[in-house]
């Protein structure tokens, strides 16, 4: 099984000479081809520097971030725009659908880009779309649909180049239960089925358990990690007493 993602020694430091502060230090781990990886931990613990860091919006102080063999880190910025396009794939809580697109056209957009064939666009699109359940909505914009529906389109823009990492930043903090449960199913599922790799962070337990593993990050610095073994609700009661060691209970981890 292949490596998908590297970082190695990530440091990340904010401010100026004097007025510092440490929002990552000596993050090293890795993401294996087919994994479904959680992020968790505390508010401030530098989850979202860390999804920022690896998405190559921002550029760690020190340390390597390899994803599919690349180096991020020293990749210019000309080549970058070109890299997320190709090998990334983002999946954001407000769903950033564009309202004058149909769904069909927001899910194809990462294709139209690429400039892909007119032929394999409807050919990936339709899958994606019976996989995902929406099907029938392709030709409805995304006010004409539920939240759910919304995450499970902007779950097939994310995975319909077939990137090497997708990246999931809190993907069911707008939805309701039902529907959280549903997209979290939808990408248990692609994880499963297509072998997608999958890095998502999220401060819910329930979303947690989930992934196949769990980076546990706490005042910037690895803290442990857990493997699913058992059943969902097995890794659910395991995740939950990392939290509680971690000294954060539920309604205060974002």
């Amino acid at each position: 099984m292949s490596v998908v993602l590297t970082t190695k020694n990530v440091k990340k430091v904010y401010g100026s000479r004097g007025n510092n502060y440490l929002a990552l230090e000596d993050i090293s781990f890795e993401i294996k081809e087919g994994e479904f990886v959680g992020i968790m931990g505390p508010s401030g613990a530098g989850k979202t520097t860390l999804l920022n860091v690896i998405s190559t919006i921002d550029k760690p102080t020190a340390g390597t971030v390899i994803i599919d063999g690349d180096d991020v880190v020293k990749m210019k910025d000309n080549k970058l725009s070109a890299f997320r396009r190709d090998k990334l794939g983002f999946l954001f809580q407000d769903f950033n659908l564009l309202d004058t697109l149909t769904i069909k056209e927001n899910i194809i957009l990462p294709l139209a880009l690429a400039r892909v064939s007119h032929t394999e666009i409807e050919n990936r699109v339709k899958q994606i779309a019976v996989n995902l359940g929406i099907l029938e909505m392709l030709n409805k914009y995304p006010y004409e649909v539920s939240g759910g529906q919304k995450q499970r389109a902007a779950a097939g823009r994310a995975i319909i180049h077939k990137p090497k990492l997708i990246l999931a930043d809190e993907p069911t903090g707008a939805l309701d239960s039902k529907s959280s449960s549903e997209l979290l199913q939808c990408l248990s599922d692609l994880n499963e089925k297509d072998k997608a790799t999958i890095m998502m962070v999220t401060h819910d337990p329930f979303a947690a358990s989930y992934c196949k593993r769990i980076i546990f990050i706490k005042d910037g610095r690895l803290f442990t990690e857990l493997v699913r073994g058992g059943n969902r609700k097995e890794f659910f009661q395991k995740i939950m007493d990392v939290l509680a060691t971690m000294g954060g209970e539920r309604n205060d981890l974002i």
